[in-house]
């Protein structure tokens, strides 16, 4: 079996969800909500979105949970951790999330005007188009990274995901 490139396994820029710097929480959640990405006649939907700014220079990555971590309510992070786990508790008392589900429905729909900038991920290394296997493998596994920009003549072409790699890694073993 040959040996693979990022060039060869990467998903194109043009295929995969990005978002501008300037869509809000809300606006990248409903990216989220509407983006396929298929692969190889396989369709998934994304676990991150790439933001880019004005002149569309990748400023990072906005994963699913960096969105729920910018959604969660401001009357619960100012709260010591275990008075966060006291209130969600519901072996305590069943009824304690019915009581305050209002209240954090309402602080969620405030927190979801704001951008993506304050919760996005930056870009902690690309590889690039015609490097080999082995080498976004490292990467990931030493960053802890699902998702790679790749880079092409100093320019994002595409994103390599673990998921990916992983059915790369599958068919070297198998076929």
């Amino acid at each position: 079996m040959p040996t693979k490139h990022a060039k060869d396994i990467m998903i194109p820029l043009n295929k995969y969800p990005n978002i501008p710097h300037t869509f809000s929480l809300k606006e990248a959640v409903a990216e989220m909500e509407m983006s396929v990405i298929e692969v190889k006649g396989q369709r998934s939907l994304p676990r991150a979105l790439l933001v880019f700014d004005d002149n569309q220079q990748l400023l990072g990555i906005v994963r699913r949970r960096d969105i729920l971590r910018g959604l969660e309510p401001k009357f619960l992070k100012t709260m010591p951790i275990t008075h966060r786990k006291q209130l969600f508790n519901i072996e305590v008392d069943p009824n304690l999330v019915d009581l305050s589900q209002g209240k954090i429905a309402k602080s969620i729909q405030d927190q979801s005007g704001l951008p993506v900038t304050e919760v996005m991920q930056p870009v902690v290394t690309t590889v690039d188009y015609e490097d080999h296997l082995a080498k976004i493998i490292y990467k990931m596994v030493n960053m802890d990274l699902n998702l790679i920009p790749v880079v092409k003549d100093q320019k994002v072409v595409g994103v390599v995901r673990s998921v990916d790699v992983f059915n790369e890694i599958a068919h070297m073993l198998f076929d």
